[in-house]
Parts: structure tokens; sequence; C-alpha cells
């Protein structure tokens, strides 16, 4: 790779957060009277998308907030701005860092099936949105979140709708944890922004229209699993090079659950062993063969283990050494053009690593990345303490603001000898000393959960 090119984030990246900053910022105070900085910070977004198709809508909508009179379509324009302007930054971080490795990437060409129904339901999420909006950050109280309950229930009750009301969920469970607003001593400008404007891109009609489907088969070579949770859900995201007749692509796949907040750490795999195939894939470290998986248009294979066959054994990093630079990368769906989505397979090696009070950092030649500690979970055996020591490193390259690394997988010295240590090694059971201990715990957790679910569902 040519890691100096990923010294400098790229023209008008610096220049179209501020802009985004600025507008996030009049969320804090609310869009009810906006004040002399948060009318400017408006402006200022309906400058940037100046000369585009949204130019005429964008400043309507900032004219109409000015003088008090917002509705839920202005909104739908002002967070369509944002997520253009964002849109833009993501188009400019990929395309340099596909330069950086020579990674080609498909375009995108996916057309959109007919959209499912719930408009009242869709009507309601924008109406709570708009409330938030308004209210802002600092207005918020219990009453206004606990307008999301009923809606949120509906949403998760339609699964046409679910991607929308599993967000809603997360997103009001945080706001209610952090009520009331003009308390708080620190507020995630940045994070609530994203998730609220991410609410409002969907709740649009037409916005939860699946895109169209195909099939693909090939041996799938998993790199390593992304394990994202919230105190509701946990879903593993597993990054793999899958060889087909028409030459190697990178792809996604991700099983997911749901779960209760006590439930954290190695507990939660024992949610996914549903879909056995695919963790014990990973944590053996074995290929698959797979016969026409579907797949969408970006790249994420919707996984039955139905259509997929355990395999020889097939090492993540010989994978990466070997396929990872020649593999096409996947397009990216239109309303997923956001820089933190940004999670690319990556193989860093001959780099000399630092531990300080903020964290580890990888020196490569003409950059440095800061290792992501806060994306490593402690469902598996690796550990910060192992990347400072690893001699090479498969992660994740991410951009928040700069440039870093979520690490999947090293290969490390334990006990005077290199080894490779992966994140997801306990996904499909654990196999060593530690691992066991943990999931024995850990299973003991979910067995008593259950138990307790399943005496509420008998009274």
């Amino acid at each position: 790779m040519r890691f100096d090119l990923l010294a400098t984030p790229g023209d008008g990246v610096a220049e179209a957060y501020e802009v985004v900053a600025g507008f996030d910022g009049a969320l804090v105070p609310g869009l009810l009277r906006p004040g002399a900085e948060e009318i400017a910070a408006l402006h200022a977004l309906a400058a940037a998308v100046a000369g585009t198709p949204l130019s005429g809508r964008v400043a309507e909508a900032v004219e109409k907030t000015v003088a008090g009179s917002i509705s839920d379509e202005h909104l739908a324009a002002l967070v369509a701005a944002r997520s253009a302007l964002l849109g833009a930054c993501h188009d400019e971080l990929l395309s340099r860092l596909d330069e950086a490795s020579g990674r080609t990437r498909q375009t995108w060409s996916g057309a959109t099936e007919p959209a499912p129904g719930g408009e009242n339901l869709l009507a309601a999420a924008r109406s709570w949105l708009s409330e938030l909006a308004i209210a802002g950050w600092r207005g918020l109280d219990h009453d206004l979140v606990s307008h999301a309950d009923q809606v949120v229930q509906a949403l998760l009750a339609d699964p046409s709708l679910r991607r929308l009301g599993v967000l809603l969920d997360g997103f009001a469970g945080e706001l209610r944890a952090c009520a009331p607003g003009a308390t708080m001593p620190r507020v995630p400008v940045r994070r609530w922004a994203d998730l609220w404007s991410r609410a409002v891109l969907l709740a649009q009609p037409g916005a939860l229209a699946p895109t169209s489907r195909g099939t693909v088969s090939g041996r799938l070579l998993p790199l390593g699993i992304d394990l994202q949770e919230h105190p509701t859900a946990v879903q593993a995201q597993v990054h793999a090079v899958l060889e087909t007749a028409d030459g190697a692509r990178l792809v996604r796949a991700s099983v997911s659950a749901p779960k209760v907040d006590t439930l954290v750490g190695p507990g939660t795999w024992q949610l996914l062993r549903g879909h056995c195939a695919l963790l014990a894939a990973v944590s053996e470290q074995r290929a698959m063969e797979l016969t026409d998986m579907p797949v969408t248009a970006g790249g994420d294979l919707l996984w039955s283990d139905a259509y997929a066959v355990m395999g020889a054994p097939a090492d993540a990093f010989a994978t990466a050494r070997v396929r990872l630079a020649t593999a096409v990368a996947t397009p990216v769906p239109p309303l997923e053009r956001h820089p933190v989505r940004i999670a690319e397979p990556v193989l860093l090696e001959g780099y000399a690593s630092t531990t300080a009070d903020d964290g580890v950092t990888l020196a490569l030649p003409g950059v440095e990345l800061a290792v992501d500690t806060d994306r490593m979970h402690n469902a598996g055996p690796l550990t910060p303490e192992l990347v400072a020591a690893s001699t090479a490193c498969l992660g994740l390259l991410r951009w928040d603001g700069r440039w870093t690394v979520q690490p999947i997988a090293v290969e490390a010295p334990v006990k005077r000898k290199t080894t490779a240590v992966h994140a997801g090694a306990w996904a499909g059971g654990a196999t060593d000393a530690a691992g066991t201990k943990v999931e024995a715990a850990a299973a003991d957790a979910v067995k008593v959960l259950r138990e307790r679910a399943g005496r509420l569902l008998r009274r």
C-alpha cells in the first residue's frame, strides 16, 4: 500500500466537516428559535449545496426554519444537505483509500424493488424525529423520549420496517438514559446528529425499499469478525474474500440477534450460535463452499447455512497476503455513503508500534494509524497489548476525523512463538483454557436469562 496517500484526508473534506459541525451544533439548543450562531450555520449549509439539485429546497427549508415554521419536509431537506456533504466526503476518502491500496471497486448499479407499506408508521416516526429537532438535545425530557415507544414497537413488529425500528429503539434508549438534557455535562453532538439524520432518511417513503438481489457461488475465505453491540441487539459481521468464476471479490456476511443490556462480551456469541456454520468457519479458520447464496448489490451475503458447506482449512493471513490486494471491492449503496461506514479490510506489516496514555499507534511509511481500541470487544482473546506486540495486523481501516485501524487479527509472539490471534476466535466455541472458562460463565448467564424469559412467557 501507498500509505503516504492517507496522510491528508483530501480536497474539501475539512471544509465539509466544518459546515456539518455547524448544523449539528444547531440541534443542541433546537430549531424552534435559532439564535444568530445557529442561523449562520443553517445559511452555511444552504451555501454548501448551492448549485446542486438540492439548492432550492434547502434554501426554502432554511428560510422557514429561521422564520419558525419548520415542517417534516423542511427537516428532510436539511438532512439531505447534511448527508450529501458527508456522502461527498465518503466518496473522496474511499477513492483515496482505493488508490492507496491499488484496489478496484465496482460501480453502483442496484435497482430498488417496490417499497414496503407502513406509511402511517413512517409518518409517526418522522413526527417524533421532528419533535426532537425542535426541542433540541438540551430540551430532552422523559415525556418527549417516551413518545417513540409505541411507534418503535410497531416498527419492530413489521419485518419490512424493522431496520428503522432497531435504529429508533437504540437511539431512544440513549436519549432516555441521558434525559433530562438540560443537566447533561456534555452532549454527544456528532453521534446524536448522525443517528437522528440516519433515522430521518430511513423514515422517508421508499427509503426502506430493498435493492435488487442476486446469487453467488464460490469459495468463501473468512478474514475476521467485527462484533457490534448495543443494549438490545448484537450483530457479527464477517469480512471475507469470495473466489468466484469471475475472480475474487470482497464480501460481508452478517448474523444478528436481539439481546438484553445485561448480556455483554463473550455471552453474546451464545445468541448467534443458530448460525453455527459461519461462526465455526471463522473460529476454526476454514473455507466454505457457497452455492447460489443470495447477495445484495452492495456485497452483503444474505446468510443461510443451507447454501454453504464447510471446506478445507484457510488461514486468514495467507488469504490476505495472496488475495486481498487483487480482490474487487463492492460498491456502496447511496444511503450508506457516510465516512463512519468505511471499514475496509487491509493487511498491515512492517510497522513500528508505540503505546502511550491515549492508546496504541502503528507507524507505517508516510502515516501513523491509531488503533481503534474502543471497537475492540472483550468477546475474544485479542487485546491492545497483543496488537502493540504484533508483527502483522489484519484490520478494518476506518475514518473518524483521521484514519484509524480496528484490528480483527494479529500475528504476535505468544510464549516465544509467533501466533495468529483472532478477535472472533471464540465465535464458534472456545477451544483454549482461558476461552473455555469465559465461555462457561457466559453460558450460565444465558441459561438463567432464558429460564426467566420462559417463566414470563408462561404467565
